[in-house]
């Protein structure tokens, strides 16, 4: 009789640490993801809505005869919208794993607890990247028509709205992510974030008065906003865009820190 025996040399680690590392973890995270109906349909929701805020923005821009503006504001705007549909999609991937017990298995396939907290992200991220610069394609496709010669267009102009889009669908799912992993029940998940995302920044601009606005500056969404935009007041793009990697990683660390003291 003889047995496999898998030998290796003193002080080195296996080769296959954590059921395959972490890409192992980052495969594994992708084919769960799209075993799964949720993204499917935040995608499609998320292209359908696209496509009739961005007609509705170019139509009202004409009807209302508005100065000329780059058409790639109207895919820009309706990511207001449509970044719901990345948050269900990537609250989702954390989300239902805990409703069904299989975070457990997730976290024995990659013990290395936080490798699974990076591997959503990973994978969340780069899906909501994609999609973000595919639904401003779409928007700005859209939207030229109604428009009516009340848009400019310059390829320079469109790629960063597109890639603005995508970066920040992409961050967004990260938050998510972060927030799921502190949270773990959906309801909790989306209570929090369409309070933090819409419900507080449309509160504060509707009571107005410079000390609310001015905390609406710097919420992820209205930052966020700036950045897609391109920056202008109160500040440029670029601090737009690192007030949102702010919240991002404030809610990543949040998720991690919870994961690492509670058990599935």
């Amino acid at each position: 009789m003889s047995a496999d025996v898998t030998t290796q040399a003193p002080g080195r680690a296996s080769s296959r640490p954590g059921g395959g590392g972490f890409s192992g973890a980052v495969a594994a995270e992708w084919t769960k993801l799209w075993s799964l109906r949720a993204p499917y349909a935040c995608l499609l929701a998320g292209t359908a809505v696209t496509a009739v805020f961005t007609f509705y923005y170019g139509s009202i821009a004409r009807i209302n005869g508005e100065p000329l503006q780059p058409v790639g504001n109207a895919p820009v705007s309706s990511v207001a919208l449509v970044q719901f549909a990345v948050v269900v999609l990537a609250m989702t991937a954390v989300t239902s794993e805990y409703a069904t017990g299989s975070v457990r298995t997730s976290l024995l396939w990659v013990p290395v607890r936080h490798r699974v907290q990076l591997a959503k992200s990973l994978v969340t991220g780069a899906v909501s990247f994609a999609a973000g610069v595919l639904w401003g394609v779409l928007g700005v496709a859209v939207a030229w028509g109604p428009f009516g010669g009340h848009a400019t267009f310059t390829v320079a102009g469109v790629l960063s709205h597109l890639l603005a889009m995508g970066l920040y669908c992409a961050l967004t799912a990260v938050l998510t992510v972060g927030t799921a992993f502190a949270l773990r029940h959906a309801a909790a998940v989306l209570s929090v974030l369409a309070f933090l995302l819409a419900a507080l920044p449309n509160m504060l601009v509707g009571l107005g008065g410079p000390v609310l606005l001015t905390v609406n500056d710097y919420l992820p969404q209205t930052a966020g906003g700036y950045f897609m935009r391109g920056g202008g007041a109160p500040y440029a793009a670029p601090v737009g865009l690192l007030i949102v990697l702010v919240w991002t990683a404030a809610a990543h660390l949040t998720g991690r820190a919870v994961l690492g003291r509670r058990d599935a």
